[in-house]
C-alpha cells in the first residue's frame, strides 16, 4: 500500500472516531473530524483542500467547542442548577461511559441531580433536583445535536472542496 494511501485511512478513521466523539463525551469530537480532514488535505499535497477551506473548517471546530459549553450550561442555567449540579453532569456524564449507551445518556441526568442534592438548596428538594437533572440532560442533547450539524456541515464543506 502506498504512503498516501496510509495517510487516508488515518484521516478517514479520525473523521469517524471524531463524529463518534460528537456523541461519547470522553473523545473531543470536531476537534478530530479537524485533524482528520488536516490530513487528508495534507495528504493530497492541498490540491484538492486549499487554505480557505481549512479556515473555514477550523472556525467551525471552535464554534463546536463553544455550542458545547453554551448548550449544555444553558439547559442547566434555565432551571436554576447549581455549581455542584453542572460538576456532577459532567462527573455523571464521564461514570456513564461504563456503562454502555444507556449509562451515556443516563449519567448526566443522575450526576445533575446528584449535585444538586448535594448542593443542599431546599428550595424545592428533589423535585427541583429532577427539573434541574432534565434541563441538563436537555441541554447536553442538544449541544450534541448541534455538534452533529456541525460535523454534517463540515463533512459537506470538505467533500465540496475536494470535488471542485
Amino acid at each position: 500500500m502506498e504512503t498516501q494511501s496510509i495517510w487516508y485511512a488515518i484521516a478517514l478513521i479520525l473523521v469517524l472516531v471524531g463524529i463518534l466523539g460528537t456523541v461519547l463525551p470522553a473523545l473531543p469530537g470536531l476537534p478530530l473530524v479537524f485533524v482528520g480532514m488536516l490530513v487528508a488535505a495534507w495528504a493530497g499535497g492541498f490540491e484538492q483542500i486549499g487554505v480557505m477551506t481549512l479556515v473555514m473548517l477550523g472556525v467551525l471546530t471552535v464554534l463546536s467547542l463553544l455550542v458545547d459549553f453554551w448548550a449544555a450550561a444553558m439547559g442547566a442555567k434555565r432551571v436554576g442548577a447549581s455549581r455542584k449540579a453542572l460538576i456532577g453532569a459532567v462527573i455523571g456524564t464521564f461514570a456513564g461511559l461504563f456503562f454502555g449507551i444507556v449509562g451515556v445518556f443516563v449519567g448526566p441526568f443522575v450526576g445533575a441531580v446528584a449535585g444538586e442534592l448535594l448542593h443542599g438548596r431546599r428550595l424545592g428538594g428533589v423535585g427541583h433536583a429532577a427539573r434541574v437533572g432534565v434541563g441538563t440532560w436537555i441541554g447536553i442533547v442538544a449541544a450534541v445535536a448541534l455538534k452533529l450539524m456541525l460535523a454534517f456541515a463540515m463533512i459537506g464543506i470538505f467533500a465540496l472542496a475536494w470535488l471542485n
